[in-house]
């Protein structure tokens, strides 16, 4: 088994999420499937909420936003017209929703919409966070052994709890001392793990970041992070270069810490 050494003035491990805890099938396969599959009649279900009238009126607000964009769905304001109107208007908003997530598309309307349907499914026992299987035991390992554990993941904080908070592994939120997204930066802008180290009250060099994605982790480099690639099966390959240049493990087992942590 490869063994990588943890340097001994690192105190704080950080952690991305998909592809490196968890396997990107699970995310592919099922969370974002599961919204294609029930986004109408979730918005069905929910229409007369404030919450999800809150939804449409972002995603309508990103729709005028993207009008230019070929291919662009828009979604006409409700004339209150029955029941033909109410479904044309809900038509709009899946349209709308699919053809975003067909270009694998980022937005905080999207975002917001799929965190919420999300919460539901995971509340309700529909859907369980998934991980691989070396994830818990080491995260354990390292709270034991006095480090800090945080996440860090393009989805929202929100998302992030509720994959931790219902898993196969049950509620294991316990073992993470705080998250990040994108709201304190983009993962591959080097500016976002000094904000993260600050926020946290470390240096920059005190931390460790494992991800599976070489541009995030060239980002925390620059940004005197240290770094491992985490690689997994489904996960994107790299370079020849990238295998050289990167420290690389295949299990968060392959981590030593410090013997003095």
């Amino acid at each position: 088994m490869v063994v990588l050494s943890v340097p001994s003035e690192v105190t704080v491990i950080l952690l991305d999420i998909e592809g490196t805890t968890t396997p990107i099938a699970f995310v592919k396969d099922i969370l974002f499937p599961y919204i294609k599959e029930n986004v109408q009649e979730y918005l069905e279900a929910h229409w007369e909420e404030e919450e999800c009238r809150q939804d449409v009126s972002l995603l309508r607000k990103q729709a005028e936003e993207d009008a230019h964009l070929d291919g662009a769905v828009p979604i006409p304001m409700a004339s209150g017209d029955g029941a033909d109107d109410f479904q044309q208007t809900i038509q709009a908003v899946v349209d709308n929703v699919h053809w975003q997530m067909s270009l694998d598309r980022k937005t905080t309307a999207l975002k917001q919409l799929q965190g919420h349907m999300w919460r539901a499914a995971f509340t309700a026992g529909h859907v369980k966070g998934e991980f691989f299987a070396d994830v818990v035991p080491a995260v354990r390992q390292w709270k034991a052994a006095g480090m800090k554990v945080y996440i860090y993941s393009s989805g929202s904080i929100e998302a992030q709890k509720l994959l931790f908070g219902h898993s196969t592994e049950g509620d294991i939120l316990e073992l993470f001392d705080g998250h990040f997204d994108t709201k304190i930066g983009h993962k591959v802008e080097s500016e976002s793990y000094r904000k993260i180290a600050d926020s946290i009250g470390c240096s920059t060099s005190n931390i460790l970041f494992l991800t599976d994605v070489t541009l995030e982790a060239s980002a925390a480099e620059e940004a005197d992070v240290h770094v491992a690639v985490v690689v997994r099966p489904g996960n994107a390959g790299l370079t020849d270069d990238e295998k050289i240049y990167y420290r690389l493990i295949t299990s968060f087992s392959e981590l030593r810490l410090p013997s003095s942590t």
